[in-house]
């Protein structure tokens, strides 16, 4: 299991166990994550499932791919962390994630 830590906009902190493979937006959805609302279901064709990757996982979580980078023009106060939780499998090498959540999706 790969853990993974939601921070909300007004510091609640959700620390998550997820599937080796599962998706960040998989996993905050399964666990009621406030704020990621995820209206596409996983397909990168919305922006309802931004995140802002904590700065100390910035290079290893990696940039968005050219699909993700156009959807994240939709997306609530865009940063140059911003990504979409749905384009971020996990697994061993992002245990102990950290991603905060927008006050609000686009």
């Amino acid at each position: 299991m790969t853990e993974i830590t939601f921070v909300t906009h007004d510091g609640a902190r959700y620390a998550l166990s997820a599937a080796p493979g599962a998706t960040a937006m998989e996993t905050a959805v399964k666990n009621s994550v406030p704020g990621i609302d995820a209206e596409c279901g996983g397909a990168c064709a919305c922006a309802t499932c931004h995140v802002y990757v904590d700065e100390a996982w910035v290079e290893k979580v990696g940039p968005p791919e050219a699909m993700e980078e156009d959807m994240l023009d939709f997306a609530f106060e865009m940063k140059p962390t911003s990504r979409l939780s749905c384009q971020i499998k996990l697994g061993p090498a992002l245990d102990g994630l950290v991603l905060h959540v927008p006050e609000r999706q686009a």
